[in-house]
């Protein structure tokens, strides 16, 4: 791949999620502060990211795959997500802002699968090649978090208090605008297939791959991706509105920590594969929510915030150590034939149906710990989410047998 090309693709995946990170991590906050919104409201809003997830298949398999070049759909895609975040800055009552976000995430979840298309078109060797432009995105993220922190100091709690969240709405209106823009300078992915071929709805939803279920052990690992999806869903619906409340300065910055973990236990991956094994490194996974949460339970914003930050750390674990390595064990276990339905059926079943629950869970949960006006138990609403981890992890532990299962080792 040319260096030219490098930065081309690495400038877009910057872009992609810098506009998620500019907005989706204050959300919490934003609805509390800003729209006073209630536990169902926040977790209403929080599973439009599920019902953009289950409907951006339908957008790639059946107009992405089939009629139009991938990087013209990426383009209008985010025009279009530009006056719809444009919108949402405007809001000032849930009930306008939830229709906003609702068609916003329905067009955005589809953006994250045709900016991996359009860089694996243009690569060689993606298994080499790939990593290095996807991590551009998560600094995007990181350096979204920052500017809300450092640059703008959105996230203060005066500036809170003034209702000065809304702007990072307008951060990411002006970026999707640029990246809608800048989607059509780069190189051309045609469609995959021919127009007039049929496309199946099994294909689409990755339906076909419900037959590894026969195998117990893929059936477990598939009831625990949903199962774990609670307690994140806790996690991406509250932390920020957590650290706000509780006067933890800089919550955008303190957030982007969880980025930054995510980037080294990556590269740790592997030698946790190969060492100990799938199952023994999707456990660790599993228990470092179980932590996480006991550490937002007990710690505060004095002598005991390093339990947050420490909390904050373990995203990467969190992340990389499941779902990550959830990945690899299905890619391993549907071989060639349902190689992409086993990923697009996870998919669909975890930031589908799993984030869902979790968001409906996390929202009764947080409604019956609301003591008053920002008056929260959240030792409680943390201790709970830490107890469903554990219970995962227990069952996955006894039930899951990794004897007869070969890990495949990670280049």
């Amino acid at each position: 791949m040319k260096s030219t090309t490098w930065l081309r693709l690495a400038f877009m995946m910057f872009l992609e999620f810098f506009i998620w990170g500019a907005w989706f991590v204050t959300l919490g906050i934003f609805l509390d502060n800003n729209l006073h919104a209630s536990g169902s409201q926040s977790a209403a809003v929080f599973s439009t990211q599920s019902w953009g997830a289950i409907i951006a298949p339908f957008i790639i398999g059946l107009i992405a795959d089939r009629y139009f070049n991938a990087e013209r759909i990426l383009g209008v895609l985010h025009l279009i997500g530009a006056l719809l975040m444009y919108q949402m800055y405007q809001s000032d009552a849930i009930g306008s802002f939830y229709p906003y976000v609702l068609s916003y995430m329905i067009l955005f979840m589809p953006t994250l699968a045709l900016v991996n298309s359009i860089s694996f078109n243009q690569m060689q060797d993606p298994e080499k090649q790939f990593s290095s432009i996807r991590v551009l995105g998560t600094i995007g993220w990181i350096v979204a978090g920052l500017f809300i922190s450092y640059v703008f100091i959105w996230d203060s709690k005066e500036a809170v208090a003034g209702g000065a969240m809304k702007y990072t709405f307008l951060m990411a209106s002006v970026a999707s605008l640029i990246l809608g823009l800048y989607s059509f300078t780069l190189p051309k992915t045609p469609p995959r297939m021919a127009k007039g071929a049929t496309t199946k709805i099994a294909d689409i939803l990755g339906l076909d791959a419900l037959k590894l279920l026969k195998d117990k052990n893929f059936a477990i690992f598939f009831a625990a991706s949903i199962l774990i999806c609670i307690p994140l869903a806790f996690y991406y619906q509250y932390a920020s509105q957590y650290l706000s409340n509780i006067d933890i300065p800089n919550p955008a910055a303190k957030m982007s920590i969880g980025q930054a973990s995510e980037v080294i236990f990556m590269l740790l991956l592997p030698v946790f594969f190969k060492r100990f094994g799938f199952k023994n490194t999707i456990l660790i996974g599993m228990l470092a929510w179980t932590i996480r949460y006991a550490l937002f339970a007990y710690g505060n914003s004095g002598d005991l915030a390093f339990m947050i930050i420490l909390g904050i750390a373990l995203h990467g674990v969190c992340y990389d150590f499941f779902f990550v390595s959830g990945q690899i064990y299905t890619d391993k276990k549907a071989g060639e034939k349902f190689k992409s339905a086993a990923q697009g059926l996870i998919t669909l079943a975890t930031y589908g149906v799993g984030m869902l629950i979790g968001f409906q869970i996390a929202g009764i949960i947080f409604d019956t710990y609301t003591l008053g006006e920002n008056s929260f138990d959240w030792k409680m609403i943390w201790i709970i989410p830490s107890a469903i981890a554990l219970v995962v992890f227990l069952l996955f532990a006894v039930l899951f047998k990794e004897k007869n299962e070969k890990t495949t080792e990670m280049n």
